[in-house]
Formats: structure tokens, sequence, C-alpha cells
């Protein structure tokens, strides 16, 4: 219950300074702010506490069934997390080549899952299984469930897997990558402020000897 009232709180808090959050003292802001994607987390969360505060709220009963829900709490905690701050802008900067990766990878599933489709006839009854089979290759899951049995499908699936290992390692490689240049770049902009500020430090107390 404790937690619930503190999370209305913050939300109505939220609310009524959205124009600062939004840097406009327009009514706009105050209509804009509920649609966004953590203020609609937070009330998604918030709404199921609601049922064990007051059970005589017939209309929240409704919402017990999307108590689930309340796990998109660590959504509304991750902002203040500064780790997931900078993961959230690797994403940003890096979203044109992981979406380039994501197109590689995509292409490979239906290309995959063509090609063994037209190896395997007898061992895949349609395409959607084929892609199963692809995507499960892909990602090295290997569940067996669907196999090909023919040398010629047993060759192609090896050299799938081969490349499917590769793709999957690109978008951990990227990811990897973004976040070591952000730290970087955190750490120069660091070395930057304290070097100004130990500069007007050092000129300060020069102004006042003189």
């Amino acid at each position: 219950k404790g937690c619930a009232c503190v999370f209305a709180m913050d939300y109505l808090a939220r609310l009524l300074t959205a124009d600062y959050k939004y840097k406009s003292a327009s009514a706009l802001s105050f209509v804009r702010y509920p649609f966004s994607f953590m203020a609609l987390v937070d009330l998604l969360s918030i709404l199921p506490s609601f049922t064990a505060v007051n059970g005589s709220l017939k209309v929240l009963r409704v919402m017990r069934m999307f108590r689930a829900l309340r796990v998109l709490r660590v959504l509304k905690i991750a902002r203040y997390s500064h780790s997931v701050q900078i993961i959230a802008r690797v994403f940003r900067r890096s979203k044109d080549a992981l979406v380039a990766v994501g197109s590689l990878a995509l292409a490979y599933v239906l290309i995959s899952a063509l090609v063994i489709l037209n190896l395997e006839p007898d061992s895949f009854d349609n395409f959607f299984e084929a892609i199963y089979w692809a995507t499960v290759s892909l990602t090295t899951m290997g569940y067996g469930d669907i196999y090909p049995v023919t040398t010629v499908g047993r060759i192609f699936t090896m050299l799938s897997a081969a490349f499917g290992i590769a793709i999957v390692a690109l978008p951990a490689g990227i990811i990897t990558a973004g976040y070591m240049t952000e730290l970087k770049e955190e750490e120069l902009l660091d070395e930057k402020t304290h070097a100004e500020l130990d500069e007007k430090i050092r000129k300060t107390g020069m102004e006042i000897e003189i």
C-alpha cells in the first residue's frame, strides 16, 4: 500500500510539472504527458495496486487481472539508473546499425527457411515450420523437435548455424562498442569539467592576491 501511494504521488507530481518537462507553459503539456511512454508505464503499474487500497472500487477490481503489470515498475526505477541511461543512449546512437543487423537477420531467416523447405519437403509441413526451424538455428537454441534428415539438409544446417552465430554476435558487438564509447566520452567530459573548474579557481585565487 505504501509503495502504491508513493508511486501515485510521484505520478501526480510529474503530471503537475509536465510544463517544466516539455519546457512549455502551454496547457498542451499536461495533455501530452499522460500519453508518453513512461507515463503509461507508471499508470499501468499503479492502477492494479489500488484494488488493495480500496476493495470497494468495483471498477478497479477488474484491474486485478493486470497485477502482473507491476513488473513494469522495473522500467520506472530504471529511469534513475545511470547505466540504464547510458544503454538507452547507445541504442539511440546505434539504431541505424542495429536496424541493419536486424534486417540482415530477418532476411537470413527467410532465405534459410525457403532453402530448407525445398531441400526437406518431407520434414517440414509448411513455410511457418521452416521459419521456426531457421529462427531456432539462428539463435543456436536447437530444440530438436524439427530437424532435417537428408545429407544435403544437414550440410545446409551446419552452414546455416555457423553463419547464424556470426549474425547473432553482431548486435552484442555494436552495443558493447557503443557502451565503451559512451563511458570514454563521459570520462573526457569529466576531465574537461574538472580542468575548467581548476582554471577558474586558479584565476580567482590570482585575482584575490592582486
